[in-house]
């Protein structure tokens, strides 16, 4: 897959799913696998046995249970939101006058790096 426009610490909504049209936050990107991790989005839940702390001789346990964490949802069900304007769309990219290269909402002509 040719390299992603999502990157860790942006804001997307889910377009498709059980969590389409909600918003979070982008916790890691797998760019060979085109994925990515959202806080709070797409949470599955995961049954954990109690174990000892590491450090602890045995002494103390962490507790078991079900826990929720979220799972790894393709890039394309994922669009970024704009931190100026608040819309969603997709992401472009622009050649600065010093020679950077950044990325530019392209609903909004705005920058999304700063």
């Amino acid at each position: 897959m040719a390299g992603l426009k999502v990157k860790s610490g942006d804001t997307v909504e889910m377009l498709s799913g059980k969590d389409k049209g909600k918003r979070g936050l982008v916790l890691s990107v797998d760019p060979q696998k085109g994925r990515v991790v959202v806080e709070g989005l797409n949470l599955v839940k995961k049954h954990a046995k109690p174990r000892p702390v590491k450090g602890s001789r045995g002494a103390q346990m962490e507790p078991g249970g079900i826990i929720e964490m979220p799972r790894a949802v393709d890039a394309s069900t994922v669009a970024v939101v704009c931190p100026t304007s608040g819309k969603v769309g997709r992401i472009g990219y622009r050649f600065l006058e010093d020679g950077r290269k950044v990325r530019v909402h392209k609903a909004s002509g705005l920058e999304v790096d700063k």
